[in-house]
């Protein structure tokens, strides 16, 4: 594959700087990489945390999707596109909108024409709650530990949650469960596409977005599934995340 451009598209619940780490693996192997950061999320997690972006009371699906469209569409060549959870879905909207050469879907949320399990259902309930408006939302630090680090113990989990969780957006997590803009055209050809997933993820088990990934029916377009035995939601993160980087690469370089 020509393209060396790589967009790395953060997910929900933490912001760009979860990708330091993997925008200097892949420059090492020679590519460009850009980690933008969606709309309200600009900054320390620290500081974030501290003095949380009244903006993200009026960030949406739509909003994030025209954000990234605006940053692939500024940039000299059609990039590769990595994405981990809400960052998974947008990873499948741009690539059904032909933005991008081939994308890689990690932990990712699933269009509005999938279902989410009950389970999913239940541990993000406490940011998608309909009675609770549009305030943004931050979780506490034993949420994170159930849903993110989970692999970890509490201790451990508790300073990870200073470095890296970020307010969020409820508008955000919601609009896929509403807008008809979530829904994707499964059917039609597309670029390849990879979806990674961890064994014990807590918000999207692995059978689920292996279910996503059968979702997508052309014949003649690549989609691919990998799951990582005993990585959590917190796969990009967590120890040993340079052989998950590294199997995209290979999956990449497979593509050329």
């Amino acid at each position: 594959m020509k393209t060396k451009t790589i967009v790395l598209i953060h997910g929900l619940f933490v912001n760009n700087t979860s990708w330091r780490e993997w925008k200097t693996y892949f420059e090492a192997q020679g590519y460009t990489v850009h980690t933008p950061s969606n709309p309200g999320h600009d900054g320390d997690p620290v500081s974030l945390k501290a003095n949380i972006p009244s903006v993200l009371k009026d960030v949406g699906f739509d909003d994030v999707v025209d954000h990234l469209v605006r940053f692939i569409d500024a940039l000299p060549e059609k990039p590769i596109i990595v994405g981990h959870s809400f960052g998974g879905l947008m990873v499948q909207k741009l690539i059904d909108m032909d933005k991008a050469v081939a994308g890689v879907s990690i932990d990712g949320a699933p269009p509005k024409n999938m279902m989410a399990p009950f389970s999913t259902v239940k541990i993000v309930w406490p940011v998608v709650n309909i009675f609770k408006g549009n305030n943004p939302y931050l979780g506490t630090k034993e949420w994170y530990h159930k849903a993110f680090f989970n692999n970890y113990s509490k201790e451990e989990s508790d300073r990870l949650y200073e470095m890296v969780a970020a307010p969020e957006s409820r508008k955000l997590a919601r609009d896929p469960l509403f807008k008809s803009s979530a829904q994707l055209d499964m059917k039609k050809s597309h670029q390849p596409l990879l979806f990674i997933a961890g064994s014990k993820d807590q918000i999207f088990p692995a059978a689920f977005s292996r279910k996503i990934a059968n979702a997508y029916q052309d014949a003649n377009s690549i989609v691919d599934f990998k799951e990582f035995e005993g990585r959590s939601h917190f796969i990009c993160g967590e120890k040993g995340w340079e052989e998950v980087a590294e199997y995209i690469l290979n999956w990449l370089r497979g593509l050329a």
